[in-house]
C-alpha cells in the first residue's frame, strides 16, 4: 500500500476512536494504564536488549554521547515510566470537569466543561521513555494518540507500543487510542503534517531542525516542544554553598536535557570567592568552561566565549560563564539569549528573588533549585509530553489538563433570543 495512504488510514481509524474516548469511565482508563505498568514490568528484560540493538545501531553511526544517553534505557529509566504510569493512575481525570458556571438574566445557565483535544499526533526523537509517558497521559485525558518516533529508536518504539496495546485490550478499550507509524521514513512525517481533517494538534519534541520542519510543513495546530537555553544567576546576596550544589546538578546531572544549565551567570561581587572553587568541581566532572573576559582573568586555562556560544543549547558538558554587573544585566541578558524555559536564580535578597521571579520571561522560574526541576513528573503531574517554551494554550510542562481544551454546556428552559 502506498505509504500516503496508508498513514491516512491510520489516522482516520484514530480518529473514529477518538469519539469511543469520549465514552471511557476514569475507571476503564486507570485500569489500562496499571496493566501498561505490568506488561512493562513483565518484559522489562526484553525492553533492554532490544532498546541495546537500537543504541548499538546509534553508537556504529557514531552519534553523540548526549544522543545515546537519550536513546538509552536503564533499569532506573524503566522504573520511571512504571512509577509515571503509577502516578498519572492517581492524578484527577480532567474530562468532564466543571470550571466555572453562572447564571444569565433569562435564566439560561452556562457552564465550561473539560474535554479531551482528540487526536495528538507527536512526532520526537530519541527518548523512546516519551513513547510511554506521551501515550499514558493521552489515554488518561482521554485522547487517542499517533506515535511518530525517530528512526533510531524504532525496534524499542515498536515494541513499546506493543505492550501499551496489550495493556489498551486487556482493560476492554480499543488498542486504537494508541497508534504509531511503523515506518523509518521521513516522508511520513511530511504525509502526517497534512491530515488536518483527522488530527486536532501536533506536537514537535526534539532538536530545531525538527521544530522548524513541523512549523513549516504542518496543516495542523502546533504545540512546540523548543530549545532550552537554561541560565542560573547567582547573585550578590546568594548562599553560595546552595550556589554549588544547585549550579553543579543543572549542569552535570543529566546535559542532555533541555533543562540543563547552559549559562552560569554571577555578580561580579561574589565571582573572585565562588568560581575558583565551583570551576573545580566542573572541571573535575569535565566540564568544558567558555568564559566571558573578566571571567577569564579568575580561571586562566578556560576558552573565551563567542557571543553565539550565549545562543547555543549544548546538550553536552558545555557551560558558557559570564560576570555581570547588576541583577538588571542578569535578567536582560537571560531574556535576548534564553529560549524562555527554565531560568533559576540563587539568592536570600527577597527583592531580587521578586523581581527576578517576575522580570525573566520564562515559562519556569526558579528560586534557590535546579532547572533540572522543570519536569511534569517532578512538577507532580504524572509526566509530559513535552515543555512548551510559547505563550498559546499552554506554557511550561504539557501534561493531562494542557491536553484538554474547553467547551460551553447551556442549560436552557426554552429561552430564544429576542
Amino acid at each position: 500500500m502506498n505509504l500516503k495512504i496508508k498513514i491516512k488510514k491510520i489516522a482516520e481509524k484514530t480518529k473514529s476512536v477518538s469519539y469511543e474516548m469520549l465514552k471511557v469511565k476514569t475507571e476503564q482508563k486507570n485500569n489500562a494504564l496499571l496493566s501498561v505498568a505490568e506488561e512493562i514490568e513483565k518484559n522489562r528484560e526484553l525492553i533492554k536488549k532490544i532498546n541495546e540493538k537500537d543504541v548499538k545501531l546509534s553508537v556504529k553511526k557514531k552519534m553523540s554521547s548526549s544522543f545515546i544517553d537519550r536513546l538509552t534505557l536503564t533499569d532506573k529509566r524503566i522504573n520511571q515510566m512504571v512509577e509515571s504510569l503509577k502516578e498519572i493512575v492517581k492524578l484527577k481525570d480532567p474530562v468532564g470537569e466543571i470550571t466555572s458556571s453562572w447564571e444569565r438574566p433569562n435564566g439560561m445557565k452556562i457552564s465550561k466543561m473539560r474535554m479531551p483535544l482528540g487526536v495528538i499526533g507527536i512526532i520526537y526523537e530519541s527518548r523512546p521513555d516519551v513513547t510511554v509517558e506521551a501515550s499514558a497521559l493521552t489515554i488518561k485525558s482521554g485522547n487517542c494518540i499517533i506515535l511518530r518516533g525517530g528512526s533510531e529508536a524504532f525496534n524499542t518504539n515498536s515494541f513499546l507500543v506493543k505492550l501499551i496495546k496489550t495493556g489498551l485490550k486487556t482493560s476492554g478499550l480499543s488498542e486504537g487510542a494508541v497508534e504509531f507509524i511503523p515506518t523509518t521514513d521521513r516522508k511520513a512525517i511530511k504525509y502526517l503534517l497534512e491530515l488536518n481533517d483527522y488530527i486536532d494538534v501536533i506536537i514537535p519534541r526534539g532538536g530545531k531542525s525538527l521544530v522548524e520542519f513541523v512549523a513549516s510543513n504542518s496543516k495542523i495546530p502546533v504545540i512546540y516542544h523548543d530549545a532550552g537555553v537554561c541560565h542560573i544567576y547567582v547573585d550578590e546576596y546568594a548562599d553560595l554553598e546552595i550556589a554549588k550544589k544547585v549550579c553543579f546538578n543543572a549542569k552535570v546531572q543529566r546535559p542532555s536535557t533541555c533543562n540543563a544549565m547552559e549559562t552560569m551567570l554571577l555578580h561580579y561581587k561574589i565571582a573572585e570567592k565562588f568560581l575558583p572553587d565551583m570551576a573545580e568541581k566542573f572541571k573535575n566532572a569535565n566540564v568544558e568552561l567558555r568564559v566571558c573576559k573578566k571571567t577569564k582573568k579568575i580561571i586562566k586555562d578556560a576558552k573565551i566565549a563567542k557571543e553565539k556560544d550565549f545562543y547555543t543549547e549544548y546538550n553536552d558538558l558545555i557551560l558558557n560563564i559570564k560576570i555581570v554587573s547588576s541583577i538588571d544585566e542578569a535578567i536582560n541578558h537571560i531574556n535576548k539569549y534564553g529560549t524562555h524555559h527554565s531560568d533559576a536564580i540563587i539568592t536570600k535578597n527577597n527583592e531580587n528573588a521578586e523581581k527576578f521571579l517576575k522580570e525573566v520571561d520564562s515559562a519556569a522560574c526558579f528560586l534557590n533549585a535546579s532547572t533540572r526541576l522543570h519536569d511534569g513528573f517532578e512538577f507532580g503531574l504524572g509526566a509530559e509530553m513535552g515543555i512548551s517554551n510559547h505563550k498559546i494554550h499552554i506554557r511550561g510542562p504539557l501534561a493531562l489538563e494542557g491536553l484538554t481544551s474547553e467547551k460551553y454546556i447551556i442549560y436552557g428552559t426554552g429561552q430564544i433570543r429576542e
